[in-house]
């Protein structure tokens, strides 16, 4: 029936519009991706950024660094492009769909309104029908039966003739009541086949086309959402192709050349190899002595020269002050004190003192030293706190050029500042001069001179760095001369200054390990020699140790410990009896090995 048409109709358009409103749901989840995508390539990007005034932003000075630095910014613009992904879905398919759904669903509500209301009218139509036809049928009957009752009332003879003519009067009332009724219903037949063709000839058909319109106009317009869902992908393609261009252009500029020799610039000391290891003949009888040629196969007269920019070939490493380096590089001479017989803690404090133990050469020594660069650790317990020497002489000569012309360079930029500031000043004053009623001429009087003040001293400040400078690359006789032979002259006057130093030349058995003169000959200044160590790091850690005794650690080159007390190990017993332990970052040294128990990391290098 039509009314089951209505009904398949309304359900079609519905289902309709759910499935737009299905692919609403669909392309604003798409969004809400490509807003998280675009978030986390974001924080990607800033997660791995070079943090401002640190270490990490000096590391991007290399090729590769500044390529990995280019596309960490193009995947910044990378997650640009999948914002303006979800902006224009957002506009152009959500907020368009949205708006669209609103005026269907009225426009649909509207169609199967007008249909309902012509079907209630032609059903309207056909109820009047029925009853003029029934009343017609009604009217008809009487009539007959009004008539056959005067036909019997006539024939009759024993009827008067007025009950004769009453039975007449009303047949032909009824009669007449039939004939209206035939033309009443003659006229609402009419009239109900013309609503009728009008209902299904064209109002039902208008209704219908109308529906059939409007959901042509949906599906259309579905399509063409999803065909903008794919333009506004590839609306952002070709620059998303830039940025991948970009990455590919920065990974092209890598240069390993460059980059090695950036590393080389950064860290080249400016000292010469070592000489050859002359050979020590132990085979004659004499008293042991380290010999000098282990440190060097060109001394000359046996001065060393305490400057690091010296340019002397027979120099190898200036830092070597023997009576401390001997002591620090190895294990104490003596071997260790047996543990003690009891718990008691204060019963083999030290234990004996061992005979004076044969030193070994220093070139043993100092060999041992340079190829375990982590032992360079142990000077940190010499440090004196503070900055370095202003001239950067605790620097290796090529670090301290750097870093004197980086000094010259910012000073001179400083000076820049200040005089144009004081053009600025004098520009202004010459506007007050000519115009009073500006301002006061000598009011920036006093800010002049202190502008020519601060550019003398940092003019003053600049000579002084220059003169460092060329001190360094060898334009200027080197200035350390002066100072080294003072020292000498003060050492030879003040013997006590070098009987001062006995100690340091005592090993913690109390045996002297070298000869005076030679205490003279390798002295460095202190300050120069530590500030060469202060950015050192710790050796690392290769386990833990109990200490199962107390050792008091009064000697040279030991540490003190306490009974039960946990420490960290740096060094293993080499076969001396001595393990080498840390409490703290500044406190380290060596303790009998039987005194403690070791822990060694698996893991350890």
């Amino acid at each position: 029936s039509l009314q089951d048409q209505f009904d398949n109709l309304e359900k079609h358009t519905q289902w309709g519009i759910d499935v737009l409103e299905k692919y609403i749901k669909f392309v604003k989840e798409r969004t809400e991706i490509e807003l998280s995508y675009a978030k986390q390539l974001r924080n990607l990007s800033k997660k791995y950024q070079p943090k401002k005034n640190s270490k990490e932003e000096e590391e991007y000075r290399y090729t590769s660094t500044r390529a990995f630095l280019a596309t960490l910014n193009e995947i910044n613009d990378y997650a640009g492009q999948h914002e303006v992904i979800s902006e224009n879905m957002t506009s152009l398919i959500t907020g368009e769909l949205t708006r669209y759904v609103q005026e269907l669903k009225q426009e649909r509500k509207s169609h199967f309104h007008d249909g309902r209301k012509a079907q209630q009218h032609i059903e309207t139509c056909w109820k009047q029908l029925e009853a003029s036809k029934r009343r017609f049928e009604r009217d008809c009957k009487e009539a007959d039966r009004a008539q056959q009752y005067f036909e019997k009332m006539d024939a009759d003879i024993n009827v008067t003739k007025a009950d004769v003519e009453k039975a007449r009067q009303q047949a032909q009332l009824r009669h007449q009541m039939a004939e209206d009724s035939k033309a009443e219903y003659s006229s609402t037949l009419q009239k109900f086949n013309s609503e009728q063709h009008e209902h299904y000839y064209t109002h039902i058909p208008n209704i219908f086309q109308k529906i059939q319109e409007m959901e042509e106009r949906r599906i259309v317009r579905i399509g063409e959402s999803m065909k903008t869902f794919a333009e506004v992908d590839r609306q952002v393609i070709p620059i998303i192709g830039k940025c991948l261009d970009e990455i590919t252009k920065a990974a092209e500029s890598v240069d390993h050349k460059s980059d090695s020799q950036m590393v080389i610039e950064a860290f080249k000391s400016g000292f010469e190899p070592p000489g050859d290891v002359e050979f020590e003949d132990f085979t004659q009888p004499m008293k042991r002595t380290v010999s000098e040629s282990s440190l060097s196969n060109s001394r000359g007269d046996g001065k060393s020269e305490p400057k690091f920019g010296s340019k002397s070939k027979g120099k190898l490493w200036p830092f070597i002050k023997k009576n401390k380096l001997m002591s620090l590089l190895t294990s104490p001479h003596q071997p260790p004190p047996p543990p003690p017989a009891s718990a008691s803690p204060s019963a083999v404090p030290n234990g004996p003192q061992s005979p004076k133990q044969q030193k070994e050469p220093l070139s043993h020594r100092f060999n041992e030293f340079m190829t375990s660069k982590p032992k360079i650790h142990c000077f940190r317990s010499l440090k004196r706190g503070g900055a370095g020497p202003e001239d950067f002489s605790n620097l290796p000569p090529e670090q301290r050029r750097k870093k004197l012309q980086q000094k010259v360079d910012e000073l001179n930029r400083d000076i820049q500042k200040e005089m144009d500031q004081r053009d600025a000043l004098t520009k202004m004053k010459d506007v007050y001069i000519k115009n009073p009623q500006m301002g006061d001429a000598a009011s920036v009087d006093h800010r002049l001179a202190e502008l020519g003040q601060n550019i003398e001293k940092l003019r003053l400040e600049v000579q002084k760095f220059e003169g460092w400078l060329a001190e360094v690359e060898g334009r200027l006789p080197a200035r350390t001369e002066q100072p080294r032979r003072q020292s000498g002259v003060y050492e030879t006057q003040n013997p006590s200054g070098v009987n001062s130093c006995a100690q340091d030349r005592e090993s913690p058995d109390g045996s002297y390990t070298e000869e005076q003169s030679q205490e003279t000959e390798m002295k460095v200044p202190a300050t120069d020699f530590d500030d060469e160590f202060d950015d050192e790091e710790p050796l690392p850690t290769i386990g833990t140790c109990k200490a199962l005794y107390t050792f008091e650690g009064q000697n040279e080159g030991t540490i003190s410990v306490a009974e039960g007390e946990m420490l960290y190990v740096i060094e293993e017993d080499k076969g001396d009896g001595w393990t080498r332990i840390r409490r703290n970052e500044d406190e380290e040294g060596y303790v009998p090995t039987s005194y403690v128990e070791v822990y060694l990391d698996k893991n350890a290098k």
